[in-house]
């Protein structure tokens, strides 16, 4: 009986000195571990002209956790312009990299979007910020008749093709919207409301992606509490494209709801990838 146990315990040991520490909190499937691999295309660093820092974040937090291998990209090209967050104003006599800035959130690890082959990953992850409708659309200027980075057309619409997930939060939903017919997203609420908790600022892109053709779906960034069964991520099972708020909904200090959301949003691109 002794014996026994100290095998097993030699054995046990054995598998955790070869596996990360975290494995022992993970609830996902052990032998998949690492096998998936997901694609997270960002648009710079910070939230008025790039990739909310945030958001950047978060998802790579919940992808680890989750137990992904991902890949960062962002286009090799100049920003639509450099805001100071100080005054949430363009700052003069400034110029940036997209990719450059990027690598900012990636520790360097950052790969030109042209590069991108679709059929080396399983799933893409589009973060929010303002860097969607400035560097990766011209949304910010022309609308719902924008046009779409070269490259994300192309990778949006080889995804889609292949039946590989897409993941989108906060205004990311205007890029597929843009390229895809016939979505169901969520960008959040409908109309400007506000609350001791946050605020509905940005509606009108909302009405921008349903002017694109695609169906909206009104849900909160967390786990709503008056609607319990309601998930904080829209999931359009027949698209494979899941979408979340985040900070479509503006909160000061509420930020935990964002990254639950976010969490949220990357377990269904997993699952997706695992049903394939």
């Amino acid at each position: 009986m002794l014996a026994s146990r100290a095998l097993l315990v030699k054995q046990v040991a054995a598998v955790l000195t070869k596996q990360p520490v975290c494995l022992a909190h993970q609830s996902g499937d052990w032998g998949n571990w690492g096998n998936t691999n997901i694609a997270v295309v960002f648009s710079g660093c910070g939230w008025w002209d790039g990739t909310d820092i945030h958001e950047a974040a978060y998802t790579m937090y919940h992808l680890s956790r989750n137990g992904a291998r991902f890949q960062l990209f962002a286009p090799n090209q100049q920003q639509m312009h450099v805001v100071d967050h100080m005054k949430g104003q363009p700052a003069s006599g400034e110029n940036r990299n997209v990719m450059i800035e990027s690598a900012r959130l990636a520790r360097g690890k950052m790969q030109d979007l042209s590069k991108l082959d679709v059929s080396s990953f399983d799933a893409v992850i589009f973060p929010g910020g303002y860097g969607v409708t400035k560097n990766l659309s011209t949304f910010n200027s022309d609308g719902k008749d924008c046009k779409i980075n070269h490259d994300v057309e192309r990778i949006m619409k080889e995804f889609h093709r292949s039946r590989k997930p897409i993941g989108l939060s906060c205004m990311a939903p205007i890029l597929a919207c843009r390229v895809l017919p016939s979505l169901e997203v969520t960008m959040g609420q409908e109309r400007e409301e506000s609350s001791r908790w946050g605020r509905w600022p940005y509606t009108s892109m909302v009405q921008a992606v349903k002017s694109m053709g695609a169906r909206h779906s009104i849900r909160e960034p967390y786990i709503s509490f008056t609607q319990p069964g309601l998930p904080a991520a829209q999931v359009d099972e027949k698209n494979k494209v899941i979408s979340t708020p985040t900070f479509m909904w503006e909160t000061d200090y509420h930020y935990h709801y964002i990254f639950d959301g976010i969490g949220s949003m990357v377990k269904h691109v997993m699952r997706m990838t695992a049903a394939k």
